[in-house]
């Protein structure tokens, strides 16, 4: 006898997992960088880039993990694989739906910026889409039949990312 429910069973299926894809893109962007002339340049003045690479690193890495401390506070698990157990609409949640997903946007410019590669901060923007439609707009979509009008809601007060 089986006694999991669908809703146990159900999650975002994402198509593609988030740290992967940032990864991805960072390894591509830093090949491409070497193999290609890079199509703009950054500033040389090492200060400046690491300054603001380096702000944006801390930033990125500070708001991934309160979104993570939010979701293990409420016991729900983070990846898009595994079924929500709770909607977590408090703390960072409260200022954006995906603060782990702006968190690894902080960091990954971030690195682009200290690495000096223009190539990682064009990448962004693929990362940003693909993101949107094959990632958030899933778990979107999932978490709206998982908690309903509470979903609904909490996406006519909080934003998206920011």
């Amino acid at each position: 006898m089986n006694t999991t429910s669908e809703q146990d069973r159900d999650t975002a299926s994402p198509r593609i997992r988030p740290p992967l894809l940032f990864l991805g893109c960072l390894i591509l962007g830093l090949v491409l960088d070497r193999v290609l002339l890079p199509p703009f340049a950054l500033p040389e003045t090492a200060w400046v880039r690491w300054v603001a690479g380096g702000g944006l690193i801390f930033l990125g890495i500070a708001v991934f993990a309160a979104g993570l401390w939010n979701f293990s506070r409420a016991g729900t698990p983070v990846p898009g694989n595994r079924p929500a157990r709770a909607l977590v609409t408090t703390g960072i949640h409260g200022l954006s739906r995906n603060p782990i997903y702006v968190g690894m946007f902080l960091l990954y410019t971030g690195i682009g910026l200290a690495a000096r590669s223009s190539w990682i901060l064009i990448l962004v923007l693929s990362i940003a889409v693909i993101m949107r439609y094959a990632v958030v707009a899933r778990e979107e979509a999932y978490l709206e039949r998982r908690f309903g009008g509470a979903y609904r809601d909490y996406k006519v007060r909080v934003r998206r990312w920011l």
